[in-house]
């Protein structure tokens, strides 16, 4: 072999090696400092606190014909968290459907270590129930105590335990 190809050879192994410690370095760093949650866009998030406090300030009578859809007497109308980082957080039910989990484009994004990307999402049916479905999370979304595998009405105020953060339907 002639000394170039040696000397190439050694470089191209010597660049391998070093982009193996690099991502080394970031699996490691990501794992010990957790991916970053940044704030949303402050527009969207306006108009739609604009919007769920016109929907507040209407009159009863207007606010069931405003979804358009049938409204039940006791259908809950936020989720609120009740437990975990974000406790407090409320979102008003406008017949959307609301994903729970890291992703930064998540309606909840939950800063938890036993949350998945793309944890749950919780959607209204056709009877105007609201539905809870874990989309393959590793750790599993709880209704009450019972793990769930098939998507699962969810009654008002049973709990939905995703890691750590704990979820609630209201009135």
């Amino acid at each position: 072999m002639s000394e170039l190809t040696l000397t190439v050879m050694r470089l191209g192994f010597l660049a391998v090696l070093w982009l193996f410690v690099i991502v080394a370095v970031q699996v490691i760093r990501s794992d010990l400092f957790g991916t970053r949650v940044t704030q949303r866009g402050s527009r969207r998030e306006a108009g739609r606190q604009q919007q769920a406090a016109r929907q507040a300030a209407a009159p009863p009578q207007q606010r069931g014909q405003q979804g358009g859809g049938r409204q039940r007497r006791n259908a809950p109308t936020k989720l609120v968290v009740s437990e975990g980082t974000l406790t407090g957080t409320t979102v008003a039910l406008q017949g959307q459907t609301i994903t729970l989990g890291r992703a930064h484009d998540s309606t909840i994004v939950l800063d938890d270590d036993y949350a998945s990307s793309r944890h749950a999402r919780i959607y209204p049916d056709r009877d105007g129930q609201w539905i809870v479905e874990d989309l393959g999370s590793t750790n599993g979304t709880y209704l009450d105590r019972t793990r769930l595998t098939t998507p699962t009405p969810v009654p008002l105020g049973a709990p939905i335990r995703i890691g750590k953060t704990v979820i609630e339907l209201r009135k």
